[in-house]
């Protein structure tokens, strides 16, 4: 991530995001920047930073704001709905390199993520068991693979589609050439 002019990093989409939500709930409440910050045990410039999308808050930081705000630590972190379409330009991945690139994080009762996932020639992943109940859904764009559970791979080519239990092992391997390929992660949101 480049440095702004000022030396510091910019602040992610996240952060902004959750930075907007605090200052909207605390002005919803009628609760001035000092009262917030007291009653959730931190600075005022450290509110303040928050606010301004340029903090890296921890869980427990956010549980506290939640919790002098009077409201369920889900609602600081919730995406609001998209009003439009959305583009990624597409990336070069660099020669020889695994490159994955996390395209889009949509809620709607499941938490979905979607992945570009380049694996150069002769490249086995092991893929981490997800969440108890998540699909992963793999569509390859180029080259060949053979991914899946490990107790039952298959082998994919351009345009074919795999969905399986992501929440047990499983893999990916590509043979001679580099694969690209679009992975959709679909795990339910527990309340």
């Amino acid at each position: 991530m480049a440095a702004s002019v000022s030396g510091r990093q910019p602040a992610s989409s996240t952060a902004a995001a959750v930075g907007t939500k605090i200052r909207l709930r605390r002005q919803q409440r009628g609760m001035s920047a000092a009262e917030m910050a007291r009653r959730a045990g931190l600075s005022k410039a450290t509110l303040s930073q928050l606010e301004a999308g340029k903090g890296n808050p921890t869980i427990d930081t956010l549980d506290a704001i939640a919790i002098a705000l009077s409201i369920p630590l889900a609602d600081l972190l919730a995406r609001e709905a998209d009003t439009g379409p959305v583009y990624r330009p597409g990336t070069v991945a660099e020669p020889g390199e695994v490159s994955r690139e996390l395209l889009r994080r949509i809620s709607s009762g499941n938490s979905l993520e979607i992945w570009r996932l380049r694996v150069p020639p002769e490249t086995e992943l092991a893929g981490v068991p997800h969440a108890t109940g998540t699909t992963e859904h793999l569509l390859v764009s180029t080259g060949h693979m053979t991914a899946g559970p490990v107790d039952a791979p298959q082998d994919l080519g351009p345009g074919d589609m795999l969905a399986f239990a992501g929440d047990a092992p499983h893999f990916y391997r590509t043979d001679t050439e580099p694969a690209d390929i679009t992975v959709v992660l679909a795990s339910p949101i527990n309340t």
